[in-house]
């Protein structure tokens, strides 16, 4: 079943407003879920309402630049493995998840290290399916 087929996006919101929405519904261990550009920019998004970031504003661009030409680069190895549909990085305190986008944007999520792995990116790539 497909949780945005047919779904009518609200006139003050975007697509992928809409889609940030969907994902945090997904499991409340999500911390963040962002939308980025090719050039590394926020378009939508942002962390769980009542929590605070891990890292400054300056950090977050740094991280959105790199995780952007990271996306862009895994391309080179499509035609060998298949084309990757997430990403993800196991860290201290958190995980976090990439999945690319159409147009070589991408949606990156933070979850709390306690999320289940075996659910979360995969009902994630299940609303991707659906919606864009």
């Amino acid at each position: 079943m497909c949780m945005l087929f047919g779904y009518v996006v609200p006139e003050n919101k975007t697509e992928f407003e809409v889609l940030c929405d969907k994902v945090f519904k997904i499991d409340n261990m999500i911390r963040s879920v962002r939308v980025i550009n090719t050039k590394g920019k926020l378009e939508v998004g942002g962390m769980r309402e009542g929590l605070a970031a891990l890292e400054s504003f300056k950090k977050d661009e740094m991280l959105f630049m790199e995780l952007s030409l990271r996306v862009r680069m895994r391309h080179e190895f499509d035609e060998d493995f298949g084309p990757v549909e997430f990403s993800l990085s196991y860290r201290g305190k958190i995980i976090v998840f990439s999945f690319p986008l159409k147009g070589d944007m991408v949606l990156m999520v933070t979850s709390e290290r306690q999320v289940d792995l075996g659910k979360v990116p995969f009902e994630i790539l299940k609303l991707l399916r659906c919606t864009l």
